[in-house]
């Protein structure tokens, strides 16, 4: 290879007996959730498949994924019709692709066997939750036969039902003592980078090219939580800074009052969930692979009633003295300025005017609406906090979600009383770093036909995103 010319691509065999999990595993390698078919039928890949890991815009690796192996002792049985000569084991799988069965009874194997003699390695995915019998130790010997270097991918190892020790034992009397825990369901953070440098081992003239790669994916690891954090500190400042104006006498009215704060409550919830649709994009999810709990105005979307008395009750011993409550109970009116009566408002019209042109902010405006004897809807620190424990717990359930998995993802959430499932002392400093935006309601950035992103609500978004990010790395159990 001449200097400056980009090194080959690796090519990876996936193999192993039908229904062990190779697609899925190539799903969560590859964060191709529409590659292949997941399913639980046996034999659900056919034939020889390619998908490519890209690194810095280049292929690194190409994955092979294969058909399952159905009848490997038969096979071992067949493969002694070819031994006149005495040859390698190399030697008798490529005589056995010539001949007619290769194309007839064992034509899944010869696929198998094919795309292992043309490739640098191969991942043999193990289901570790059935028991070791004959046929898996025939399929061992017929890929050792290839003289390719195997590395053993020892999947849904979390399950009850798992028999690891006795693979493990296994492998080793085969001399695969190099292997790989994984669960291509749940997998294990770092698993991924893992599988890669335990690849090296058997591929040392592509070391370079597999710790590139393996530091690539611990970047964007990175990369994803850090959007991650900062697409959640939008969300909070957005929902800080909404704010609504209604006027005394229509605030009166019940069936006023009552669309007005459903109104507000569907923005909110519609803020959340896009939010939450970001957060299934970012980490290469769609959005139906996410759990439903239906909200009025929001049927089908994956949300929570952030409002539930239950919730807010939760969230407000969670906030406790941290954190300044708002004026009511979720969305409320804000009756009361700085302690003063309607009455005393009124004495003060001649001095309001300036007041606001002084830049007295928040006071000066409330101050106004008063004498305008209008009233100003806001969101409360409680619904806060309930809306950013929710998306704090989508985020740790993607983080640990392969894209194998075919059930939906489940959120805690919807249970309305764990708002505090996730770290008090993390959600109160978020909630009170996104306090300075309810001074600015110009800053919801949705009420904006030509938006403008202004440096000083830039500069409060990277300050919640700061407190946002370490929430998503610690446990919810830690404080």
């Amino acid at each position: 290879m001449t200097r400056g010319e980009a090194e080959p691509v690796i090519r990876i065999a996936v193999v192993g007996h039908t229904n062990a999990g190779k697609t899925s595993l190539l799903r969560t390698l590859t964060r191709r959730v529409d590659f292949g078919e997941v399913s639980d039928r046996p034999g659900t890949t056919r034939h020889v498949e390619a998908v490519d890991l890209r690194i810095d815009g280049r292929a690194a690796v190409r994955f092979m994924d294969t058909p399952g192996l159905e009848d490997a002792i038969a096979l071992r049985e067949h493969l002694a019709a070819f031994d006149e000569g005495n040859p390698t084991p190399p030697e008798r799988i490529r005589r056995f692709l010539q001949s007619p069965e290769a194309h007839g009874v064992f034509e899944q194997e010869a696929k198998v066997l094919r795309a292992l003699l043309e490739v640098d390695a191969a991942f043999l995915v193990l289901d570790v939750r059935e028991a070791p019998l004959p046929k898996f130790r025939a399929e061992i010997e017929l890929l050792g036969a290839c003289a390719k270097p195997v590395l053993p991918v020892l999947n849904f190892v979390r399950d009850p039902a798992s028999r690891e020790p006795a693979w493990r034992e296994l492998l080793s009397a085969f001399g695969l003592h190099v292997l790989v825990r994984f669960d291509a369901a749940a997998p294990f953070v770092g698993a991924e980078r893992e599988l890669y440098r335990d690849l090296s081992t058997l591929l040392r003239d592509r070391r370079a090219t597999l710790d590139a790669v393996a530091e690539s994916l611990q970047r964007e690891a990175a990369e994803r939580r850090r959007a991650a954090g900062e697409r959640i500190a939008e969300l909070m400042v957005d929902a800080a800074a909404i704010r609504r104006t209604a006027s005394a006498t229509e605030f009166a009215l019940q069936s006023a009052r009552e669309r007005l704060v459903g109104n507000l409550r569907r923005e909110v919830s519609e803020l959340a969930q896009r939010c939450a649709t970001d957060l299934l994009a970012l980490y290469a999810f769609r959005e139906g692979d996410a759990d439903e709990s239906p909200l009025d105005g929001v049927e089908g979307r994956w949300s929570m009633d952030f409002f539930h008395p239950e919730a807010l009750k939760d969230a407000g011993l969670l906030l406790g003295k941290g954190v300044a409550v708002g004026a009511a109970v979720g969305v409320a009116a804000d009756l009361a300025v700085a302690g003063l009566s309607l009455g005393a408002g009124a004495a003060l019209g001649g001095a309001i005017g300036g007041a606001v042109s002084q830049g007295w902010g928040p006071l000066g405006r409330k101050l106004l609406n008063k004498l305008r004897d209008q009233h100003e809807l806001s969101v409360e620190d409680r619904v806060l906090a309930v809306m950013l424990a929710w998306q704090l717990r989508l985020v740790r359930a993607l983080e640990s979600r392969g894209h194998a998995a075919t059930e939906r993802i489940a959120s805690a959430a919807n249970a309305p009383d764990r708002a505090n499932s996730a770290a008090p002392r993390a959600i109160t400093a978020i909630v009170r770093a996104a306090q300075p935006a309810r001074s600015h309601p110009d800053w919801e950035s949705g009420r904006r036909q030509r938006w403008r992103e202004i440096p000083a609500r830039r500069a409060l978004v990277a300050r919640v995103a700061a407190e946002v990010r370490p929430a998503i790395d610690r446990p919810p159990d830690d404080d």
